[in-house]
């Protein structure tokens, strides 16, 4: 019977890592989670939460530190949760993302030894995002000196909320009503940071104010940075709750003289309770109504609310993953499901006779027609509309394209609605090319396809993500 409380302290060797990052070891049997923990560590933890199958815990002392484990290069490391392997050596990650892969299409897809080829890891590992997404609050996440981070952020009770005023930066996970106050982020380009840091300054010069849920009162809300890697264009998307002309226009001049990098300056008004930096409107103050990011021989133009991957040079070697894997021939009609702005459909228009994008939002499928356009892609063509309609009720597009060849899926973190999975059996391509940010979903879903009518050919794991947790995943699977 376990005996072990909160607050005990205990031995406990790493031997993994897991689940959203958190390593894993054990103690006389159970499984203990601990944060910032390293495979290789030897460690003493305090016990901050006993459930019946495993315990959490954070460190107390490290005992043997492990020979992967490296000094973390951001002073936030631990307290933002973006980056929690920051502490581990790059090459190791890679390893451990690997695994990942492998554990889990064994574990929730059932294939014994799946086809995992060597993962694909990023030439850069910091300053690789071309998108950061700041939160604007009130109140400012503040560590007591006297207290581990690690056990703050598991504790339930607040370690804020002292300091008041405006303050910009990243959340601590699972502190909503408050931010830590970043000045510099390891995660985008030094720019970034400069229009990070003129944006707090600026907020706190006009004493402007911060909009918060609880009041549904305030002006800012978020500052979204977003960046083409390739072309250089930035552009500064200013997201708040109502729009007030005066303040936007004297942030305009004033940032685009003190940055004159900055290609784009646009205010997006979200007038709803949901904190998300998406609005109802968007009003450009400065150079275009987006920014152009370049795919290998491609242009692409992004509007403030589209999707893009955020890591544009690990985006060509997944494309190229979906090329090789796919072996296109001029013959091919593809569908993609899940076609976002058109990037994968377009960049591999010159290798097939066609491509059927299918997309929801309504403004990455206008982005999608503008970008064929842009790049002379002829033999694209894009339909709006939620996935699983568009195969059942109002599938009367199916009738004016031949039979697809190849079928490329690329969903959300949740993976495809069971009913498109299902048409998916009734339509039958001889190909499938599933792209995926979560693995877990996309085993599920591919132990669906494969129960009767595909085969899995092989799993490509690529790093868009160094320091994070998070992989990218490409499967291969061809029609028995």
């Amino acid at each position: 019977m376990n005996q072990i409380k909160v607050n005990d302290k205990i031995t406990v060797e790493i031997t993994d890592a897991g689940f959203e990052g958190k390593a894993v070891g054990r103690h006389n049997g159970l499984v203990v989670f601990v944060n910032n923990g390293v495979p290789g560590d030897k460690l003493i933890v305090k016990v901050i939460k006993v459930k019946k199958d495993y315990i959490e815990a954070i460190i107390e002392n490290i005992i043997e530190p492990s020979p992967i484990r490296v000094e973390p290069r951001c002073k936030y490391f631990g307290v933002c949760g973006g980056c929690k392997w920051q502490n581990i050596d790059y090459k190791h990650q890679l390893k451990w993302k690997e695994k990942q892969v492998i554990d889990i299409f064994e574990r929730i897809g059932g294939f014994a030894n799946p086809p995992v080829q060597s993962i694909i890891g990023s030439d850069e590992t910091f300053f690789y995002r071309g998108k950061m997404e700041f939160s604007f609050s009130r109140k400012q996440w503040i560590r007591k000196e006297t207290t581990p981070i690690a056990e703050i952020k598991n504790s339930n009770k607040p370690n804020t909320l002292e300091k008041q005023g405006i303050f910009l930066g990243l959340h601590s996970p699972q502190r909503y009503d408050s931010v830590i106050d970043i000045d510099k982020c390891y995660l985008q380009s030094e720019i970034s940071n400069k229009i990070l840091r003129f944006t707090k300054n600026f907020a706190r010069a006009k004493k402007l104010t911060v909009y918060d849920t609880k009041d549904h009162e305030g002006y800012l809300r978020f500052l979204v940075i977003r960046e083409g890697k390739q072309t250089k264009e930035i552009m500064v998307n200013l997201v708040t709750y109502k729009h007030d002309h005066n303040i936007m226009r004297e942030y305009s001049s004033e940032i685009s003289k003190e940055i004159p990098e900055i290609t784009s300056i646009v205010n997006t008004i979200n007038p709803r309770k949901a904190q998300i930096a998406f609005g109802e409107k968007e009003i450009v103050y400065h150079g275009n109504d987006g920014f152009n990011e370049r795919l290998g021989n491609y242009i692409f133009k992004i509007s403030p609310s589209s999707f893009f991957q955020a890591n544009v040079l690990q985006t060509e070697k997944l494309y190229q993953t979906v090329k090789r894997f796919a072996e296109f021939k001029k013959s091919d009609i593809v569908f993609d499901f899940y076609s976002g702005i058109g990037t994968i459909s377009i960049y591999i228009s010159n290798e097939v006779k066609e491509v059927i994008g299918i997309e929801s939002l309504e403004s990455a499928v206008a982005d999608a027609k503008i970008n064929a356009q842009i790049n002379n892609a002829t033999n694209c063509k894009f339909l709006c509309g939620d996935l699983k309609d568009k195969l059942t009720k109002d599938n009367d597009w199916l009738s004016s394209y031949p039979q697809p060849d190849v079928v490329i899926i690329d969903p959300p973190r949740s993976g495809m609605h069971p009913g498109v999975v299902k048409e998916i059996l009734r339509i039958l391509p001889e190909r499938i090319v599933y792209i995926s940010c979560n693995p877990a979903t996309q085993a599920r879903d591919i132990k669906l396809l494969c129960e009767s009518k595909y085969k899995l050919i092989k799993l490509q794991p690529v790093d868009m993500f160094p320091h994070t947790y998070h992989i990218e995943n490409v499967a291969l699977l061809h029609i028995r």
